[in-house]
């Protein structure tokens, strides 16, 4: 399945987690995610993505997965890496701020923890995306820029690579 369609599939599940549990379990599949994405761009995606590409296949893994979750093991194309790590990068930042939310309502020292250590590698991974759509935009002449929600996704042509 391709990278976009996974992600959103991803964001779905995030917004419709009911439980505490259910977020830090979306939280890894989006970061499994993230790894898969990662990986794909190191072995196909553009040149001068590979070495951050690389770096984003290496943070955090949820033990019990092994190299991907459910959700990633459907990974088999990244079609427009733009607009995969922008998404992905939106669904890190989402994972993130519904993680404090856990974290902070928790009395249970474990499930505090997991939220931690869920943050700290959706915040590792969301770095990896940023530099790489930095690279992207360098590449294509373009400065790096927030997407506007009213006209759609910014950034560099949206082609197949």
């Amino acid at each position: 399945m391709e990278a976009e369609r996974l992600i959103a599939l991803g964001r779905q599940a995030l917004a419709g987690s009911g439980t505490a549990q259910d977020i830090v379990a979306e939280a890894w599949q989006a970061q499994a995610l993230a790894q898969a994405i990662g990986s794909q761009l190191a072995l196909c995606g553009p040149q001068e993505l590979r070495g951050e590409a690389r770096g984003l296949s290496e943070i955090g893994e949820y033990p019990a997965w092994g190299a991907a979750g459910p959700r990633a093991a459907q990974l088999t194309e990244v079609m427009d890496p733009w607009g995969a790590l922008t998404a992905l990068g939106e669904l890190l930042g989402e994972v993130g701020i519904a993680l404090v939310g856990v974290a902070c309502a928790t009395d249970e020292e474990g499930l505090y923890w997991q939220c931690i250590e869920a943050i700290d590698a959706a915040d590792e991974s969301s770095d990896r995306v940023r530099g790489m759509l930095r690279r992207l935009a360098v590449r294509d002449g373009e400065r790096a820029r927030p997407p506007d929600p009213a006209r759609g996704r910014a950034g560099p042509g949206r082609g197949r690579w």
